[in-house]
């Protein structure tokens, strides 16, 4: 039997590494997954029914039907006032889908992605598995997790073709101001990059104003990419979209016919009721507030314990830095793990500058995060070299 050529370079997620550890701990509690603790609208699963009920459970068009196309077209430019037609809506099973798409249709083998550090292990993923060459550059801390523009520079060569920007972060929950998404655009003219604009978190922020990249874009060169999974809880549903110049949109159709062939009609069918019933904006409000209420307890906590914790802006994450227990990466997490019963996401696994932290998700009960954030401070306490207890 010839040898089968498998690629051996794509890392796992630690994400899900901690998630299958936690499986052989009943009790632990679970701080780990970007999982909304919220059950789909009733209204989208009741479109979801009747679209069934109207034989909706065929093949789709590749970029999805025409109608949840122009839902999307009109959303997109009520919400960040920018013209957009169906033509550059691709519709895909899951953001991470329309990232795949994107840099397939973008990126040669050996070509170079800027990808952010701290950011979503999949970026990574995507990149290696499409024999393209991933490149890290640094978010600030001490700046809100904003992009060192000195390090984006050193790290663009010749081969660079695609810049990724996600805001709001994962697992930063940093909202990039308006002056930073003009300067990353300006930075991407420069150096003739095309951006890939990761935005599935844009209806969760707290204080600070989502700024979408696509009202910046005046030559040809961002793919927005937003999806259903977060604002309205449709996480198992599998859908996501990109918005794109219409000739990488249509470049992009070909890819969904070759990967996918296309998103689940019923799913299609409940994305359109997410978007245009009057019920939406209310329920992912209420969402969002209850996630600010969950994170300002987290932080609280947190803060009165004196642990080392970046404020959040958006998503549902925080960073706590424990570098004071001289664990890193995933022997950290297992730590907290096997001793807290505490399951929080490594922070290797979004990057070597987040080595030393962890991610805690607040989208879990209010009663799990309180325990659990209580119980990650007792742990740093008892390993810390500079406190003991």
């Amino acid at each position: 039997m010839k040898s089968m050529s498998i690629r051996k370079n794509i890392p796992g997620s630690g994400i899900r590494q901690v998630m299958e550890a936690a499986l052989k701990v009943p009790d632990a509690i679970h701080l780990e997954v970007g999982e909304p603790a919220f059950d789909t609208p009733f209204f989208i699963k009741e479109a979801a029914k009747a679209a069934i009920n109207q034989n909706y459970t065929h093949y789709t068009p590749n970029a999805g039907l025409i109608s949840l196309r122009e839902s999307i077209a009109k959303h997109i430019e009520k919400q960040y006032k920018v013209p957009v037609v169906p033509e550059q809506v691709v519709v895909t099973p899951g953001a991470i889908n329309a990232i795949c798409l994107s840099l397939l249709t973008l990126v040669d083998i050996g070509e170079e992605v800027l990808i952010p550090d701290p950011g979503w292990p999949n970026y990574e993923q995507v990149v290696l598995g499409q024999g393209a060459v991933p490149v890290r550059y640094r978010l600030n801390p001490d700046e809100g997790f904003s992009p060192d523009f000195k390090d984006l520079e050193k790290n663009v060569s010749d081969k660079t073709k695609v810049i990724i920007i996600n805001s709001p972060g994962n697992p930063t929950g940093a909202v990039f101001s308006k002056e930073t998404i003009i300067s990353l655009v300006e930075f991407a003219k420069k150096h003739d990059l095309y951006i890939v604009s990761d935005e599935i978190y844009d209806g969760i922020t707290f204080e600070k104003e989502h700024i979408s990249t696509l009202p910046f874009d005046e030559d040809g060169r961002v793919i927005g990419i937003f999806g259903f999974s977060k604002n309205y809880a449709m996480t198992g549903w599998r859908i996501g979209y990109a918005v794109a110049p219409i000739n990488i949109a249509t470049a992009m159709i070909p890819n969904i016919e070759l990967l996918v062939s296309c998103t689940s009609a019923i799913s299609q069918k409940a994305a359109e009721a997410a978007l245009n019933d009057p019920r939406s904006p209310e329920f992912v409000q209420e969402m969002t507030n209850t996630y600010k209420t969950r994170f300002e307890k987290a932080y609280q906590i947190l803060i009165e314990e004196n642990m080392k914790v970046y404020k959040s802006e958006g998503a549902f994450y925080l960073l706590v830095n424990l570098e004071d227990t001289g664990l890193k990466g995933m022997e950290l997490a297992l730590a907290i793990l096997k001793e807290e019963h505490v399951a929080v996401a490594p922070g290797s696994t979004f990057g070597p500058s987040a080595e030393s932290m962890i991610r805690i998700s607040f989208a879990g009960s209010d009663e799990d995060i309180v325990e659990g954030v209580k119980r990650i401070c007792h742990f740093a306490k008892k390993h810390s070299n500079k406190v003991t207890v």
